[in-house]
C-alpha cells in the first residue's frame, strides 16, 4: 500500500494497523487473530459473509416462488459461480499490479449497489425469475474481482509461519456465516419478505468498507515499472502451465468441486418439495453444513498432525458423498440434518487443505494471479456441476442426481492415487536478488526478445543426471518468464553443454531476476555436482531489428 494512505490515515487520527513482524512461536489455530490488522479484517469479513449467506440463502428461496423449475433454481449458485470464468483472472492480475485495498474496496462498492437495487426492486415488487438471476450474476461479479486479491491480501498481514492458520480461519469466518447467515435469512425472510434481507446484504458491505480504509498493507516494491493487464495475465497462466504441485491441486479441486456442488444445488429443492419446510426450516439446514464446517474447522488442526493432506482430502471425499446419499434418500428431518453436519466439517476440511496447499505453493509475485486460477477451478466446478445436477433433476429426479454426484466422487479417489498432494509447507518461496545483466546496447526494454544462452562444463560420469535435472530448470525457466527453452550438447566436445532460453523483452527477463526465490535456488544447486567450473559463462542476445 502506498504510504501516503498510511499517512491520510494517521493525520484523520486513526494509527494504521499494520502486520505483525514474523515470530518464532508455533502459531495456533487462533493465533493470527492476535495481530490487529488481520483481525479487523476477519471480523469485517464475517459480518459481510453473515449477509452474503442470508441473501444466498433467500435468494434461492425466493427463486422457487418466482420459478419451479429445477434448472433455474439450480443456476443460482451458478449465476454466482459463472462470472468468475470471465473475472477471477484479470482481477487476479490487477491484484498484483496495483493497490489491492482499493481494488477491494471498488469490488465492495460494486456488490453493494447491486444488492441494494436487488433489494429495492424487491419491496417494490418488480422483481422477476430472470432479474433476480442477473443481478445475482452481478453479485458473482463484485465477487470474482474481489475474490483473488482478498486471498492474496492475508499473507501480507500476518507472519508466514501463521499463514495456514489464518488460512483456516477464512474457511472458519465464511462458515460461521454459513451457520448463522441463513438462519437469520430465513427468519428475516419469514417475517419482513426477500427485499429486506437484501437490503441487509447490502450494508454489510460498508463494514468491510470501513476496516479496508483503517488497514495498512506493506506492498512489495520493485525498481521496474508494473506489468501490463495482459502480460500479466500471460505470465499468471504461465507460471500455473509449469508448476507442477499448483496443477496437482487444481485438478483435487476440480474432482471435488463438480461432483460436491450437487448438495449445495439441489438443497432448496429438496428442503421445500420433498420435506416441506419452510424458509427458517431450510436456513436451518443450511446452518448446519456450517456449523459443522466451523467444528471440522477447529478439529482440523489436530488431525493434520497425523495425517496428511491427501489422507484429509480423500476422507472428506468420502463423508461428503455419505452426505449427499442420506440427502438423496432419507425424508427424515432429524436424520438429515445431523448428516449436514457432518458434511460440513468434510466441506471444509477439503476445501481449506487445497487452498492452503495453494497458498503456501506460490511466491508473491504471483500469488493473487495462482489463486485466482485455483478460485476460477473452484466456482468453476461448482458452477459445472450446479448445471449438471439441475439438468440430471430436471430429466429425472434430485434423488438420483444426488446419487450419481456421491458415486462420482467417491469414483474421482481414483484421480487421487495418481495425483498427490505434496507437502509445501516446507518451501521458502522468499526471494533471492540475481545481479542484473549490462545492457550497452539501445533497444527498446519492451519490445524486444533476448536470448539468454548459459554454458556448463560436465563430468563425463554425470552427462545423463544433469540432462535429468535440467529438464527440471526447464519448467523453471518457462514459469518465470521464459517463452522457450532447448538443451544442447556440443558434437565436438560432449562435455559441452549449452543451455538457451528466450525471454519476450528485456525488461521481463529483469523480472525473471526478482522472480527468483530460495527455493528456486535448491534446484539449481543441485547442478553444482555435476559441473566442471564454479561459474558458468552466461550470454544475453538482444534480438536485431530488420
Amino acid at each position: 500500500m502506498p504510504t501516503g494512505d498510511a499517512q491520510d490515515t494517521a493525520a484523520a487520527g486513526q494509527p494504521p494497523l499494520t502486520a505483525a513482524a514474523p515470530g518464532p512461536r508455533r502459531a495456533g489455530a487462533w493465533t493470527p487473530l492476535r495481530c490487529a490488522a488481520f483481525r479487523t479484517v476477519w471480523l469485517a469479513s464475517v459480518i459481510s459473509n453473515i449477509g452474503t449467506w442470508m441473501q444466498s440463502a433467500s435468494a434461492a428461496w425466493f427463486m422457487t416462488s418466482l420459478s419451479s423449475s429445477p434448472v433455474m433454481v439450480a443456476l443460482m449458485p451458478a449465476a454466482t459461480s459463472l462470472p468468475f470464468f470471465l473475472f477471477a483472472l484479470p482481477a487476479g492480475a490487477l491484484a498484483d499490479i496495483v493497490d489491492r485495498r482499493r481494488l477491494l474496496i471498488i469490488a465492495q462498492l460494486w456488490m453493494l449497489i447491486a444488492a441494494a437495487v436487488l433489494g429495492g426492486l424487491t419491496v417494490a415488487g418488480r422483481t422477476t425469475d430472470w432479474l433476480l438471476l442477473g443481478l445475482t450474476a452481478a453479485l458473482g461479479i463484485g465477487a470474482a474481482m474481489m475474490a483473488p486479491a482478498w486471498q492474496a491480501f492475508a499473507p501480507h498481514l500476518v507472519p508466514r509461519d501463521e499463514l495456514p492458520a489464518a488460512v483456516a480461519l477464512g474457511g472458519v469466518s465464511l462458515n460461521v456465516a454459513r451457520a448463522v447467515g441463513p438462519a437469520l435469512g430465513g427468519l428475516l425472510l419469514a417475517f419482513a419478505g426477500p427485499g429486506p434481507v437484501f437490503l441487509v446484504n447490502a450494508a454489510s458491505f460498508l463494514v468491510v468498507i470501513a476496516a479496508l480504509a483503517v488497514v495498512h498493507q506493506a506492498r512489495t516494491t520493485s525498481s521496474l515499472p508494473p506489468e501490463r493487464v495482459i502480460g500479466a495475465i500471460n505470465a499468471g497462466v504461465r507460471y500455473v502451465r509449469n508448476a507442477r504441485p499448483l496443477r496437482t491441486v487444481l485438478l483435487r479441486t476440480a474432482v471435488f468441486m463438480v461432483p460436491g456442488s450437487g448438495l449445495w444445488a439441489l438443497l432448496p429443492l429438496i428442503a421445500r418439495h420433498d420435506l416441506g419446510l419452510s424458509a427458517l426450516g431450510y436456513g436451518l439446514l443450511l446452518g448446519c453444513l456450517g456449523a459443522g464446517a466451523i467444528i471440522g474447522a477447529w478439529w482440523l488442526p489436530s488431525v493434520r498432525r497425523s495425517v496428511n493432506g491427501d489422507q484429509i482430502v480423500a476422507g472428506a471425499s468420502l463423508v461428503f458423498a455419505a452426505a449427499m446419499i442420506i440427502l438423496g434418500t432419507v425424508r427424515i428431518v432429524p436424520v438429515i440434518a445431523p448428516a449436514m453436519l457432518i458434511g460440513g466439517g468434510a466441506w471444509i476440511a477439503a476445501t481449506s487443505t487445497l487452498m492452503g496447499a495453494a497458498q503456501a505453493s506460490v511466491p508473491a509475485w504471483v500469488r493473487a494471479r495462482a489463486l485466482a486460477i485455483v478460485i476460477l477451478v473452484l466456482q468453476g466446478g461448482i458452477a459445472l456441476g450446479s448445471v449438471l445436477w439441475g439438468a440430471v433433476a430436471g430429466r429425472a429426479t434430485t434423488s438420483t442426481a444426488l446419487l450419481v454426484g456421491a458415486a462420482v466422487m467417491v469414483g474421482s479417489l481414483a484421480v487421487a492415487r495418481r495425483a498427490r498432494l505434496r507437502d509445501l509447507g516446507g518451501l521458502d518461496l522468499s526471494p533471492v536478488t540475481w545481479p542484473d545483466p549490462e545492457l550497452h546496447v539501445d533497444v527498446d526494454p519492451e519490445r524486444v526478445p533476448v536470448l539468454v544462452m548459459v554454458e556448463y562444463e560436465v563430468g563425463a560420469d554425470d552427462a545423463n543426471a544433469f540432462i535429468a535435472t535440467m529438464r527440471e530448470v526447464s519448467a523453471l525457466r518457462r514459469r518465470d518468464g521464459a517463452i522457450e527453452w532447448g538443451l544442447y550438447r556440443d558434437a565436438a566436445r560432449p562435455r559441452r553443454f549449452v543451455e538457451t532460453f528466450l525471454a519476450p523483452s528485456w525488461l521481463e527477463h529483469l523480472r525473471q531476476h526478482e522472480r527468483s526465490t530460495e527455493a528456486d535456488r535448491v534446484l539449481r544447486d543441485r547442478i553444482a555436482p555435476f559441473v566442471l567450473r564454479e561459474r558458468q559463462p552466461v550470454s544475453h542476445l538482444v534480438a536485431v531489428d530488420e
